[in-house]
């Protein structure tokens, strides 16, 4: 998405949402500043705790639709990045 990130992800005990948040956000924005621009992320971010499967896969199939709905493309299967593990459950 051009303007925002949705992200399915584990956790594990190594690191917090929010350290990996901070971590991604920090390094993306150093590499961004080269190219000249300033401000890449807003402030905080929105998360959604898993609580199932039928909640995991509603999660996948609403990313995976996303650029479906902005209107980038006109068929799921163009968008290079559509794939999930999580659409064939």
């Amino acid at each position: 998405m051009p303007n925002h990130i949705h992200w399915l992800l584990q956790l594990s005990d190594s690191a917090t949402l929010s350290e990996v948040i901070r971590s991604f956000k920090g390094r993306s924005a150093s590499v961004y500043r080269q190219f000249g621009k300033q401000k890449l992320w807003q402030k905080g971010f929105y998360d959604h705790l898993i609580r199932n499967t039928e909640d995991l896969n509603s999660c996948a199939r609403y990313i995976v639709a996303n650029p479906l709905r902005a209107n980038l493309i006109e068929n799921i299967a163009d968008y290079p990045y559509w794939d999930s593990i999580y659409l064939n459950s």
